[in-house]
């Protein structure tokens, strides 16, 4: 896209993609604030609204499709509840308390979490439990408020399967009864339950003193400047903006509509126990949206690579926690001094993203 608007020659009328690949091509988009106005009717949240906007004061892209992350329970371990824990209104304090009393009755632990090499475990410290405790991801890495997160997770992960470094996805030891809870992506979860819907439950991620940090995976649709065929293009994003072709995308994809729309009640139960928790997630008290990173390229990888690392350290090798996070957190800003991209969200958008 940034070669055919250098060149002048755009052969291109429309682009999809995630938030963070769109947003760095914000000055080659076509402003589209009036087909939003055309489709204000559809229900876009304002937070979502916000985001197509990527910093400016314009909106750059509409809305597509979304994904997040929750949790997948089993409902044998419901037995070992504590008592005043809301399993659809989990905090972390509860969350661990549940961990460690499935722990004591099952004689092993049966809470897990995708550790594995290609497990996105990374997005958990990203987009949950440091926005929940902390309020920010980048900014707030390593203040007091981290600190306490991540000794939170230590104690966490002695409540956990030490089989978890071994998963990518959680849907295969969730089926073969190995974990009972666990976080994931919506996408990863949809197998889970198979062809016993009823015997499982999906619920929001806990939330924190500073609320329920949540990650959202928002999918755009944007027209390059200059682009061909601008009326063609309209017409694809009208379509696609449609409720019945939202929940189309729902049932092929597990990417859930960004439409307010009535659910169809023969969804498949996996993603029917999904639509309700992530609904709820959203929509819930003290929900502090969180994206992955923006802006960093080939770099993204590095990046994520550092929260993996504390957990590394800090989890697996039992370390100190403020020493790895002022280590990391040096690191880090080198990463984003040479970037020099601003901040995302739960962090405010500023012309400069570091740690503090």
């Amino acid at each position: 896209m940034k070669s055919q608007t250098s060149a002048k020659n755009v052969r291109t009328s429309l682009l999809g993609g995630l938030h963070g690949e769109l947003a760095p091509l914000s000055e080659s988009l076509e402003e589209v604030d009036g087909i939003l106005r055309d489709l204000s009717g559809r229900g876009f949240t304002k937070e979502m609204l916000e985001l197509t906007k990527v910093g400016g004061s314009n909106s750059k892209y509409i809305p597509w499709m979304q994904a997040t992350y929750v949790v997948a329970v089993n409902k044998k371990a419901l037995e070992w509840l504590p008592s005043g824990v809301d399993v659809n209104d989990l905090t972390y304090e509860g969350f661990l308390a549940w961990a460690k009393a499935a722990k004591q009755a099952a004689g092993r632990p049966v809470f897990g979490m995708p550790a594995g090499p290609k497990g996105l475990h990374h997005r958990f410290y990203q987009g949950f439990l440091l926005p929940s405790f902390t309020g920010g991801q980048i900014t707030t890495f390593r203040n007091p408020d981290a600190v306490t997160a991540w000794t939170y997770m230590q104690e966490l992960w002695t409540n956990m399967a030490p089989a978890s470094t071994n998963y990518d996805a959680m849907q295969e030891p969730l089926a073969r009864g190995e974990v009972l809870v666990a976080w994931d992506h919506v996408a990863r979860l949809v197998n889970a339950p198979a062809s016993k819907p009823d015997d499982w439950l999906m619920v929001p991620a806990p939330r924190g003193p500073k609320g329920r940090g949540y990650m959202l995976i928002v999918a755009g649709l944007a027209i390059p400047k200059g682009g061909k065929d601008r009326d063609l293009a309209e017409q694809a994003i009208r379509g696609l903006a449609e409720p019945l072709t939202q929940v189309e995308t729902l049932r092929r994809n597990a990417f859930f509509p960004v439409v307010q729309t009535e659910l169809p009640t023969d969804l498949t139960g996996a993603i029917a126990l999904e639509a309700v928790a992530v609904r709820r997630q959203q929509r819930s008290a003290g929900a502090l949206l969180a994206l992955p990173p923006v802006g960093l390229g080939t770099k993204e990888g590095e990046v994520s690579q550092i929260f993996k690392n504390c957990f590394q350290e800090i989890c697996l090798n039992n370390a100190s926690v403020q020493p790895v996070l002022d280590r990391q957190a040096a690191e880090l800003n080198t990463i984003l001094k040479a970037l020099n991209v601003p901040c995302w969200a739960p962090d405010p958008i500023s012309t400069k993203c570091e740690v503090a």
